[in-house]
């Protein structure tokens, strides 16, 4: 018995797939989704604590509250710079975790800007019951203005005006075609089972698929022989289906990743798939099915050219520093010095700081917003 093997609901799910699939493999984006969300037991579907001490990562939620109240100035901003002030205003958070972001950037809004928050409809699309009842009641005190739905319901109201969608740590997480330039070839990462030696196991394969095809084509990028990447094309196609559902308002995605030519370059030959548990990282999938968080960096240069061909008519792409000093982050940093380290000012001033200065975050996570004007507000920005 092979004690790396992940859950067993998980690793059945697998089996099964694989067995029913013509070559008895399938492609390494299908075993990636099933071992994050099969249900109940996959990553993100399973009742474990995965954000936090006891956890398996952080997020910048984690870290005090300031990212949800600087994301919440941000569109406090955009909005009292173009908006009709009567207008109803709609975030949608796109995954919500255990809450946090939400509690954070709500909270703001209702003490800088009640305007604002009296129009307000926060809506948190979430597909997972074990953080939507974690999120209820983190968010009790705003039950008035929160709705919860489903992607399915969501995408198919009407275009609307004052939209702000926030994807914040979401786009790492969908399922990526893992590919590799061998022998002037591009091939496909595909998973078959080794009955004999009960391991998952890896194989590369001819890509068949005219939409990797098509990216591969046109991302410019010189690919060593053996380089292995990956193609997000689920990114893709989330940001334009989201631009059709924005007639006004912007698509604010929060996450760790780069430009392509970044994301390819010789140093980065084996990409950037990692796995998460409690705080380990490691680069080996094909163990723990179920029980560790698998992610690859978002290619901002795709989402960026989708969103430009979605409608979008202003995209910007930044490091997390840079937008938080943008935002004004530096005038929250409180002057005078508290020396208890446990008081709220030395807390606040601390996160501050780690959401700063800490290389982890504050270089490798970007901010990339994508932003439509409403008809109204054409004239203003045209003048």
């Amino acid at each position: 018995m092979n004690h790396q093997l992940g859950h067993p609901s998980v690793v059945t799910a697998l089996k099964e797939a694989i067995q029913s699939a013509e070559l008895q493999a399938i492609t390494f984006r299908d075993y990636m989704d099933i071992c994050l969300y099969s249900e109940p037991y996959g990553y993100y579907r399973n009742e474990r604590l995965k954000i936090g001490k006891q956890g398996d990562f952080y997020t910048s939620s984690s870290i005090g509250s300031i990212m949800g109240e600087i994301v919440a100035s941000f569109i406090c901003k955009q909005l009292n710079s173009e908006s009709p002030l009567i207008e109803p205003v709609h975030i949608v958070e796109w995954g919500g975790g255990n809450g946090r972001m939400a509690l954070h950037i709500m909270g703001e809004i209702k003490r800088t800007d009640p305007a604002v928050y009296a129009r307000l409809t926060y809506t948190i699309i979430e597909s997972s019951t074990y953080h939507r009842q974690q999120q209820r009641t983190a968010l009790e005190e705003h039950a008035q203005v929160i709705q919860f739905s489903s992607e399915t319901e969501w995408l198919a109201q009407t275009p609307k005006d004052q939209v702000y969608v926030l994807a914040n740590e979401l786009l790492d997480a969908f399922p990526i075609h893992r590919i590799r330039y061998k022998d002037m070839l591009f091939q496909e990462s595909y998973v078959k089972w080794q009955e004999e030696e009960q391991i998952f196991q890896e194989i590369w394969l001819t890509i068949s698929s005219r939409h990797i095809l098509d990216f591969l084509e046109r991302t410019k990028v010189q690919w060593l022989d053996g380089q292995i990447g990956e193609i997000n094309l689920e990114a893709e196609s989330w940001v334009s289906r989201v631009a059709e559902r924005i007639q006004s308002g912007s698509c604010i995605i929060i996450d760790y990743g780069d430009t392509a030519e970044e994301l390819f370059a010789p140093h980065r030959y084996n990409g950037t798939l990692m796995c998460y548990r409690k705080h380990q990282a490691q680069d080996n999938p094909f163990i723990h099915q179920g029980e560790q968080d698998m992610t690859s960096h978002v290619n901002f240069s795709s989402c960026q050219l989708v969103a430009k061909q979605s409608g979008f008519t202003y995209c910007k792409l930044q490091t997390q520093r840079e937008f938080l000093v943008e935002q004004g982050i530096l005038q929250r940093l409180q002057d005078h010095f508290d020396p208890n380290p446990f008081s709220e000012v030395s807390k606040r001033n601390r996160s501050i700081r780690q959401l700063l200065l800490s290389d982890q975050m504050s270089e490798l996570f970007k901010v990339f917003i994508a932003s439509k004007h409403s008809v109204i507000n054409e004239k203003k920005v045209s003048r």
